[in-house]
């Protein structure tokens, strides 16, 4: 089988995030007939919040770059990072890596517009969430949650990239909370702005309309691997 370029993917933020995009791109190459070569580096969770909290970019992409130069080293020849809320230093970390970046926000934006999405709230950490994907959707207006409905999609949200897995009630409460939204602010849709989101929602589940960031990352990752 031949193989595409060589990934390095800057994983554990968190784990769950990482299995899925190692999952779904090992099998896009696999119907394909090519071999994923791909190399993966641990990053901690709590490292990056600790950077958004304290609004450091140039330290938190310092503190990414340390990662893609060791996947550099191990023969990476792009980089991605298969989460959202550490794109908070996306321009700085771009500036500054020694690989190409794959930014997830390239693959949003052009979505957004191609669907004509003008009004969205947003499923991700509180950090996603308040600085309105910091800021990097252009026209598009991002509706607030009230602050108790961000407390509760930030805390599952770190829950589920801590434990790696969902349940059948935290999948309900997401639904009910989408469904309010919707009404209460005459939205377009809904983004699912956390890689760890894909431990809940699939195709098959879900019933309000939705962009996928994590899902438009992936494709836009295959695209350039699979040349």
């Amino acid at each position: 089988m031949d193989k595409s370029c060589c990934l390095g993917l800057v994983g554990g933020l968190g784990v769950g995030a990482t299995v899925y995009y190692y999952e779904k791109l090992a099998k896009a190459h696999e119907r394909q007939g090519r071999t994923l070569d791909i190399v993966i580096a641990h990053a901690e969770t709590s490292r990056v919040f600790a950077y958004v909290q304290a609004g450091d970019r140039r330290g938190l992409a310092e503190y990414l770059n340390g990662y893609i130069r060791r996947l550099r080293a191990a023969g990476a020849e792009i980089a991605a990072i298969p989460a959202v809320t550490p794109h908070f230093c996306v321009r700085e970390l771009m500036a500054t890596s020694p690989l190409q970046v794959i930014n997830i926000f390239d693959a949003l934006v052009p979505e957004l517009v191609l669907r004509n999405v003008r009004r969205v709230a947003v499923f991700g950490t509180r950090f996603v969430i308040e600085s309105a994907l910091f800021g990097e959707l252009g026209g598009v207006e991002v509706i607030r949650p009230a602050p108790s409905e961000i407390d509760f999609i930030h805390n599952t949200y770190v829950e589920l990239a801590r434990s790696g897995k969902g349940s059948d009630q935290q999948h309900r409460e997401f639904t009910t909370l989408a469904h309010t939204l919707l009404r209460r602010h005459a939205l377009d849709a809904v983004i699912l702005a956390g890689s760890d989101l894909a431990l809940l929602f699939h195709d098959d589940n879900i019933d309000f309309p939705c962009i996928d960031a994590a899902a438009l990352h992936i494709q836009a990752i295959l695209r350039r691997l699979l040349v």
